[in-house]
């Protein structure tokens, strides 16, 4: 039973990721439904990062679960090498854009991005899971999120401008150079992973509570049940502190926890009760090595997109395709099949490559 738990588990894990791959590599004109909310609200492509830090909540536990959730040397060791290795492997990719366009210094590197935020909640959590009482755990959550409403209520959190107590304080710690300037926030800043490690802590006790469920049928009401209670909670909140995810909002966190939790329900549901499993291998295949293709996908885009093959692969299927709209749609699932047939040789080698 523990095998199926896990395979839908790397299930919803394998959506995510080739759900990230999708939406970060599109060509010119973008289905809405493609592209990430300007600001308030919330689309399906706001979807995917926020389903990969519950996730990583959930295998945290599990991961920590081998160590009886306590300190040693070897814990210690882990925790720090893939904390610093994710964080440089984003700090990486980052100075590869700068390198195609002919920055090779250091001066305008971005320091934050996805992976980085990747690392500092997988650090967070993990410090957490071995120094606090995880029945307390959820607290902490809700106590950041607490605290970061407060921020954003009294910092002008909400503002689309510089005058946002999240871009003052990335401006302040980081400086102006080392930002991303594609907007006035930062949707990977430094105040917005406050509540992002909120958010992998409820993945955290979600995987707790589907541990501690004594059979199937349990755990995926336990799942809808959570999943159920965070919607709701998440619409209500919206109504003082609106959906966005680019400061990662409270109301924004809970939403999507919630998603997230019902869907991993529905299909613990299928895969593990009913045994409908075949249909997810094409996910599967992406959730066992999945931020190796993550990352993959991200050079992928900066080398080919320098060297001028997405322009060769995009007027290609445009030429076929005449409408904008679905030639970019048919060029970012190009992009998610090349990744899926690495992912599927690795599946059939039985290569597992951790990041």
């Amino acid at each position: 039973m523990a095998s199926k738990r896990l395979l839908s588990l790397d299930v919803l894990r394998g959506i995510t990721v080739a759900g990230m791959i999708l939406v970060n590599d599109g060509y010119g004109d973008t289905f809405v439904t493609l592209r990430h909310s300007a600001w308030n609200g919330m689309t399906p492509c706001d979807l995917v990062f926020p389903f990969f830090l519950f996730i990583m909540g959930i295998s945290t536990y599990l991961s920590l679960r081998k160590y009886q959730f306590q300190w040693s040397a070897i814990v210690a060791r882990k925790i720090v090498k893939r904390t610093v290795l994710i964080f440089l492997i984003g700090l990486g990719i980052n100075w590869l854009a700068n390198a195609m366009g002919g920055d090779y210094g250091w001066s305008h590197l971005r320091i934050m991005a996805v992976m980085q935020r990747i690392a500092l909640c997988y650090c967070a959590v993990s410090l957490l899971a071995l120094s606090v009482n995880h029945r307390y755990l959820l607290h902490v959550a809700f106590a950041l999120l607490v605290v970061y409403a407060i921020i954003l209520l009294t910092g002008n959190g909400y503002a689309e401008d510089a005058t946002n107590i999240a871009a003052r304080i990335d401006n302040a710690v980081l400086g102006y150079d080392h930002l991303y300037h594609k907007s006035a926030v930062d949707p990977e800043g430094l105040l917005g992973t406050l509540s992002a490690i909120a958010h992998t802590l409820i993945g955290f006790w979600c995987g707790r509570a589907m541990m501690k469920s004594k059979t199937t049928n349990e755990k995926v009401m336990r799942f809808l049940l959570a999943g159920g209670v965070m919607v709701i909670g998440g619409y209500l909140l919206a109504y003082g502190l609106p959906l966005n995810k680019r400061i990662w909002s409270p109301s924004y966190v809970l939403m999507t926890c919630g998603l997230a939790a019902l869907l991993q329900g529905i299909l613990m549901y299928v895969i593990d009760i009913q045994g409908r499993e075949r249909w997810a291998t094409f996910f599967l295949v992406f959730g066992i090595n999945p931020l190796f293709l993550y990352v993959l996908s991200e050079v992928m885009a900066i080398v080919f997109g320098h060297c001028g093959v997405n322009d060769a692969v995009y007027g290609a299927i445009h030429a076929v395709v005449a409408n904008t709209y679905w030639a970019s749609l048919c060029f970012a699932l190009t992009y998610v099949l090349v990744c899926g047939l690495v992912g599927w040789w690795l599946y059939k080698r039985k290569i597992y490559i951790k990041i």
